[in-house]
């Protein structure tokens, strides 16, 4: 039964289509074959008559007459076009003089009928010249001159007048020093140990005031036209040479030669060093640190070798003011200055607390720091060259330390001969005690050696 009602609906969708879409065209396309075939022939006849191919061809003629007219007209109209930042070319003895005060570049406005312009502007030829020919050193004024491609064409030159002054080129002997561009380009672990050239010396040219201008001439390296970024040497060719005055600016001489091939020497310095914990503000009261421990205890840093020999060890500091319970931090290390790249930074530090207990340590005795080398520092009496240290922490921590392991000290950076009261300073290897003298201040007698 489907199957049969199904069929009914199909048929009916195709009589649907057959009546109201295939008939009606069919219908329309018919009578328009019609229409052309009754016409075609009196077509052919009207375009076979001599008036019809007179007034046709007439008609054509006064349409392209027109066109032709129209564009000549546009093209034959006068107009003007400007030629921007044209180079100005300068023909003088360039070894023997130096020019002051002539344009870099001009503008040109060309002024004429449209077409000529066009020509003009398609020329390859634009050359705008002086001739200093035969001029002696001295102020003179010189007219800019245009080759002009057509002679049909106007033309004004900005400026077209220069007042220009010419100075006899002198040359001096002068010492080349590098300058690194784009140091932070560079790997972190690597740095550059040296530049080597061939020949330190340059001859400056110019005019005499230029030349007394010049403070420095420098090699200019540029780590970002490294070919290759990796420990050893790397030459580097083509470097610039460019001259400066003591504020810095750039002055305009010529150098020989004005470029250099150099050996650049890079290197990866590197140190491995401890890691120091550093407590600071006052713990809750009656409470000392037990235990400080951290996950890495080293760390290894990169950076030039005279920041690295200069550093012992990586300082973390952790706030423990007020702190009474055991505590975890997760401090990010700091890199220090002239450091570029280390091997950990972060850490997680554990601190844990217990009760707090009291020591007395006597007969610390006490440094001078810090004191020119002319002079010699000693204690007025005996009571002052040692003292009592109070130490401070949890009973296992502090019964570890000794006296040796404190260190109280002077400064006396800036003393001169005399007697003084000085201050005296504390410093403990163990941080997790606080120290204090029992003595704050001793007298002491600075004399010459």
């Amino acid at each position: 039964m489907k199957n049969k009602k199904n069929k009914k609906r199909r048929l009916k969708i195709v009589g649907f289509i057959d009546k109201k879409i295939i008939l009606p065209v069919t219908k329309f396309i018919v009578n328009i074959s019609k229409i052309f075939n009754k016409s075609s022939q009196k077509v052919e006849k009207w375009l076979s008559s001599t008036n019809t191919l007179l007034f046709v061809s007439l008609f054509l003629a006064i349409t392209v007459f027109i066109m032709i007219d129209q564009r000549l007209l546009i093209l034959t109209e006068n107009s003007a076009e400007v030629l921007k930042s044209q180079k100005v070319n300068v023909i003088y003895n360039e070894e023997s003089y130096v020019i002051e005060g002539l344009p870099e570049t001009v503008d040109v406005t060309l002024i004429g009928n449209k077409a000529d312009l066009y020509f003009a502007k398609q020329s390859p030829a634009h050359n705008i010249t002086v001739d200093l020919t035969g001029l002696k050193p001295g102020t003179h004024k010189v007219n800019i001159k245009y080759d002009q491609v057509l002679p049909s064409i106007e033309y004004k030159i900005n400026p077209s007048v220069a007042t220009i002054i010419i100075y006899p080129k002198v040359s001096e002997t002068r010492t080349l020093s590098v300058d690194i561009l784009n140091s932070d380009s560079l790997n972190d672990r690597l740095v550059i140990e040296d530049v080597n050239i061939d020949n330190d010396k340059v001859v400056i040219k110019g005019a005499e005031h230029k030349l007394k201008e010049v403070a420095t001439v420098k090699a200019l390296v540029d780590v970002k036209k490294l070919e290759k970024q990796e420990v050893g040497k790397i030459l580097l060719k083509d470097i610039p040479l460019k001259a400066y005055d003591n504020n810095g600016k750039l002055v305009d001489v010529e150098i020989v030669p004005n470029k250099i091939d150099a050996k650049v020497e890079i290197d990866s310095p590197s140190k491995e060093l401890p890691i120091k914990i550093i407590p600071t503000g006052e713990l809750a009261f009656g409470v000392g640190i037990e235990s400080i421990t951290s996950s890495a205890n080293k760390v290894t840093v990169y950076g030039d070798k005279d920041v690295l020999a200069k550093l012992k060890y990586i300082p973390i500091n952790i706030d423990v003011k007020d702190l009474k319970d055991n505590k975890t931090y997760k401090m990010e290390i700091n890199k220090p200055v002239g450091v570029k790249s280390m091997d950990i930074n972060n850490v997680t530090i554990d601190v844990t607390v217990g009760s707090v207990s009291n020591k007395e340590l006597k007969d610390v005795n006490i440094e001078y720091r810090n004191l020119d080398d002319k002079y010699i520092a000693q204690g007025i009496s005996a009571s002052d060259t040692v003292i009592s240290v109070g130490l401070k922490g949890v009973k296992s921590v502090i019964d570890k330390i000794e006296s040796d392991d404190i260190n109280a000290y002077l400064d006396l950076e800036g003393y001169t001969e005399g007697e003084y009261e000085v201050d005296v300073k504390i410093e403990g290897d163990d941080l997790r005690a606080t120290y204090t003298p029992k003595t704050k201040k001793v007298k002491i007698k600075i004399t010459k050696k």
